[in-house]
């Protein structure tokens, strides 16, 4: 993204207060005591078996490892997982420069 672009973005969501990942495309991870995991805002499920999950993201990757996991439910730009969830790795590239 181009960077007067996302300054225009970062100050469109403070102006209207509105929340950046919605702004700027980015993932939102929301991890429930180690058993279930959403994740909004992906691109699609790159790789999914009982031990890790991998998912594009806008730019980058969002990797999931446990034990025993499941997908619960999954729409065009939310994952719900469940499990034995024992770590979660955004890639580099996933952030954005700044």
């Amino acid at each position: 993204m181009p960077r007067l672009v996302r300054k225009l973005r970062n100050w469109t969501a403070r102006v209207l207060d509105l929340p950046q990942d919605v702004v700027l495309d980015l993932p939102r991870v929301t991890l429930i005591g180690g058993i279930q995991l959403t994740v909004e805002n992906h691109r699609g499920v790159l790789h999914f078996a009982s031990d890790s999950l991998r998912l594009a993201m806008e730019k980058g990757e969002l990797e999931v490892t446990g034990r025993d996991l499941t997908i619960r439910n999954i729409g065009p730009e939310e994952v719900l997982v469940e499990g034995r969830i024992t770590g979660v790795l955004l890639s580099k590239e996933a952030f954005p420069p700044g």
